[in-house]
């Protein structure tokens, strides 16, 4: 651990036996020296982790509340120095992932009034009924007056099939392989 033997003040090192349970008892005096001794140690293992002074800070402080909290639990002193130092790192690797987690409070289609969305919406619409239309005249004929005729919405297959002098049972694979040549013609363009 000598990249961190900088932070440490040399009365960290031999803290008195019975500092862990005058802080459990929660001692302001015991706390004051506690804190003037280690903060060195906790800034430096935070900063190992963070960049940004008021992250820094948060781990810090989150360090002391666990300590206050655990205190007691710590049964040797002379670990003090270890327990604190990993907790500040662990504290501050929290720290780096609920940044990451954060999520925008106002989502932007809430910043946006409904006059402007009915207008994107339409416009969105539009753009995609003429891509339809470009990528329906790619395909080829039998498909591409198949398509047409559905998107009219026939009566039913029997007329569909009378309609385009095409087999009844012959409508759905033509249907379906028109279907996958639009998807990735414009799963291309949308993507």
């Amino acid at each position: 651990m000598p990249a961190l033997a900088y932070a440490i003040h040399p009365a960290a090192t031999s803290p008195d036996r019975d500092l862990l349970a005058r802080l459990a008892a929660g001692d302001e005096s015991t706390w004051q020296v506690t804190v003037r001794r280690y903060e060195g140690l906790l800034r430096g293992s935070a900063r190992a982790v963070l960049r940004n002074d008021a992250d820094v800070d948060e781990a810090v402080q989150r360090t002391w509340v666990l300590l206050l909290s655990n205190a007691s639990r710590i049964n040797d002193p002379e670990r003090l120095p270890g327990w604190l130092s990993t907790t500040a790192r662990r504290e501050a690797l929290a720290v780096v992932r609920s940044q990451q987690r954060t999520v925008p409070s106002q989502d932007v289609a809430d910043s946006v009034s409904p006059d402007d969305q009915e207008m994107a919406a339409a416009m969105m619409q539009r753009e995609l009924s003429r891509a339809l239309d470009r990528a329906v005249e790619t395909l080829p004929d039998t498909q591409r007056r198949l398509v047409r005729a559905l998107l009219r919405e026939p009566a039913s297959y029997d007329a569909l099939s009378r309609e385009l002098g095409i087999p009844r049972g012959s409508l759905g694979p033509l249907r379906g392989r028109a279907v996958r040549a639009l998807r990735t013609q414009l799963e291309s363009r949308f993507a």
